[in-house]
């Protein structure tokens, strides 16, 4: 557990972070969300004192950080950053074996955790262990970034805007990536962006900042019903808050089942029951449907979903 209380950081005269309090439960991922200079990386960089703060109390576990020393206090924290940070004179495997090197592991031990990683992230060992960071993609990379963060298995993970520079198509990958990793690791998790739609699709729970102080502390689903002040509301936008709530359900949640499964549809007029609410409202506008078929990874129709019950489900 990360918890905060009253914490403030001041740059001279300047106040970046103004008393805030905020609990992150084991496991959970908290997503940092609000406009650039709002304070967000400077809490993130606090938990970890890359940068000190100024009043208040910081504890991780029930110990405050200014009494844990501050090599054991960091390698106990996981940290990706937007560009990755990867040492490029060095390969792939040695920039993911760092802190376990540093925690002094076995060769052996080291090597299978890199393998691990490499294939937990889609990144085959024997292609780009032996890879330099000017080799990769910036998807690759990031990738690599989020394995080094990984790699002692610490308890916590920070993530400062980590897919920030990166294209919507690789970013969305990555974000998948992301969902199944905490899915199997439950690492409690800290995460900055910028972006809105980011945060709604990987929090348990969202923070929005604004000029130094939390607004609203809550679930993506509250968050988005019911908006603490003006600007969480523009925030998560007016006009399309249905939709960013359609994002958050899965088709499986809401669909009718069939008893047993039946005979394949075409995938064009069919949607995954991992799908979103949102994707299926997009099939059934487009081929204009009144309802759709809902098929497993084999394509076989599991049921149904029609659009009076999606409507109901996202009222």
């Amino acid at each position: 557990m990360i918890e905060l209380t009253n914490v403030s950081r001041r740059f001279g005269e300047v106040t970046a972070v103004d008393r805030i309090s905020l609990t992150v439960e084991t496991g959970e991922t908290c997503v940092l969300v609000g406009s650039s200079g709002c304070g967000k990386s400077t809490t993130l960089r606090m938990i970890n004192r890359l940068l000190p703060h100024s009043a208040g109390d910081i504890r991780v576990d029930g110990q405050d950080i200014r009494e844990v020393d501050l090599q054991q206090l960091r390698l106990n924290m996981g940290y990706a950053i937007q560009g990755t940070g990867l040492f490029p004179h060095w390969t792939v495997a040695r920039n993911i074996a760092l802190v376990p090197q540093l925690q002094g592991w076995e060769r052996a031990r080291i090597e299978a955790r890199v393998t691990e990683l490499l294939d937990m992230l889609g990144l085959s060992p024997a292609e780009y262990a032996d890879k330099y960071p000017a080799q990769l993609s910036g998807g690759q990379a990031q990738r690599v970034g989020v394995a080094r963060a990984l790699a002692a298995d610490p308890n916590i993970l920070l993530m400062d805007e980590p897919f920030g520079a990166l294209d919507a198509i690789t970013r969305e990958n990555l974000q998948n990536e992301m969902l199944r990793i905490q899915r199997r690791l439950r690492k409690t998790t800290v995460f900055v962006t910028h972006d809105i739609d980011e945060a709604l699709r990987l929090a348990d729970r969202i923070a929005v900042m604004d000029q130094g102080r939390i607004l609203q502390h809550d679930t993506p689903d509250a968050i988005l019903r019911q908006p603490a002040s003006a600007f969480v509301e523009s925030l998560v936008g007016s006009q399309d808050r249905g939709l960013k709530l359609a994002a958050l359900q899965s088709v499986a949640e809401v669909m009718q089942r069939h008893p047993q499964p039946r005979q394949a549809v075409p995938e064009k007029v069919s949607v995954g029951a991992q799908d979103s609410l949102r994707q299926a409202l997009s099939v059934m506008l487009w081929q204009q449907l009144s309802e759709l078929p809902v098929v497993d990874d084999q394509g076989l129709e599991l049921g149904v979903l029609t659009r009076e019950r999606l409507w109901r489900e996202t009222a």
